[in-house]
């Protein structure tokens, strides 16, 4: 007990004694005085602490304002094509992230825009990102924005997996994005030389490139800084972990712009529409058909068989649960008998094993 009371007076800062002669500035009123060269230290903290909530509500601002002025960007587009734009307006998950929800339009039943943008309003966080940037050549956080176009199952008539994407987020985006895993990349002469094309088969690519709205789109200068992919996908994001009804998505992928820049992608924006549409008039070969179709059921039984699996584990370990809980209840029903009682048990428990260890040994020979 000594000893960690020395450690605490070690620790405990020693008090403050004022000098008898004073010469500094110093404020008086009535009988108190304030000395200012007596409280350096705080003054410290206390700039450490309004620049902290500065840089705290300065981050939380440009966060909000670069997305309230895509939204009041695109507020009239959004108008012309669904009934219920924005609806419930934008919505903040946090201080980075938002999201808008729109509805009420043919072929789409429904368009979330979602808004993850870096942490301006962390110091921690901004710091770390920074440096770990300079770090790892490969680690490069973005102001995420994705336009996702939840379609009516009508729309799109095959299933199948397909995207455009720059070249330099390639490794990223494939690594984020399981769906993917099902398409090989190559290029394509339609497309600006900076895009690559990611296909199940080389027949998918040539149906969608029929539709030249978005091609004429995806060659504007303009939006070659912001631009990350373009997705046509019937399969979820993440490996799903049992079987569900797929559900067919055009994804946009962007960096979002600054306030000033958001008119830039005002062109592949308004193509996306027209090319949702013209995602319906698309024809197959019908060898592409069963090659696509055998993929599906092939990915269909794995999940069958790791289901299962995961199923006869899941009762495996519920037995053994039920065990130890009838061994813990019989162990607690012991204890609370008599020293006599308890002996007699164990005893019989030594016999039974004996007998079982003989048993095991006749039947060896």
């Amino acid at each position: 007990m000594a000893s960690f009371i020395n450690i605490l007076t070690h620790l405990t800062p020693p008090p403050f004694t004022a000098p008898e002669e004073y010469d500094g500035l110093e404020y008086r009123w009535k009988l108190f005085a304030f000395r200012p060269a007596y409280f350096k230290n705080e003054l410290y903290l206390l700039g450490a602490l309004l620049f902290y909530v500065a840089f705290f509500y300065l981050g939380q601002s440009i966060n909000a304002r670069r997305a309230e002025k895509w939204v009041n960007g695109y507020r009239n587009l959004l108008k012309d094509q669904f009934s219920s734009p924005y609806v419930n307006g934008l919505v903040r998950d946090g201080h980075s992230d938002f999201f808008t929800f729109s509805t009420g339009r043919k072929n789409v039943a429904s368009l979330h825009t979602i808004f993850k943008l870096k942490p301006y309003h962390d110091l921690a966080q901004t710091l770390f990102q920074t440096f770990w940037a300079l770090v790892d050549l490969q680690y490069n956080p973005k102001n995420d924005l994705q336009l996702d176009f939840k379609l009516f199952p009508s729309v799109l008539p095959h299933d199948f997996v397909w995207a455009i994407v720059v070249k330099d987020e390639l490794k990223s985006i494939r690594d984020g994005r399981w769906d993917l895993t099902f398409t090989k990349t190559s290029e394509n002469s339609l497309l600006p030389p900076n895009l690559s094309v990611m296909s199940e088969f080389a027949d998918v690519t040539e149906a969608i490139f029929k539709s030249t709205a978005i091609l004429d789109a995806l060659k504007d200068p303009k939006i070659a800084p912001y631009f990350r992919s373009l997705s046509v996908t019937d399969q979820p994001r993440e490996r799903p972990s049992k079987l569900s009804e797929p559900e067919k998505h055009v994804i946009l992928s962007l960096v979002c712009p600054s306030p000033s820049h958001v008119d830039d992608l005002n062109g592949l924006v308004s193509a996306l529409f027209p090319f949702v549409d013209s995602l319906s008039k698309i024809s197959l070969r019908p060898e592409t058909k069963s090659k696509l179709k055998k993929v599906r059921e092939n990915l269909e039984k794995s999940l069958k068989v790791e289901a299962e699996q995961a199923k006869k584990e899941e009762l495996e370990q519920a037995r053994e649960d039920q065990k130890a809980a009838k061994r813990k209840a019989e162990e607690e029903r012991i204890s609370k008998l008599s020293s006599a009682e308890q002996q007699k048990i164990l005893e019989r428990e030594r016999k039974r094993s004996i007998r079982k260890s003989q048993g095991k040994a006749v039947r060896k020979v």
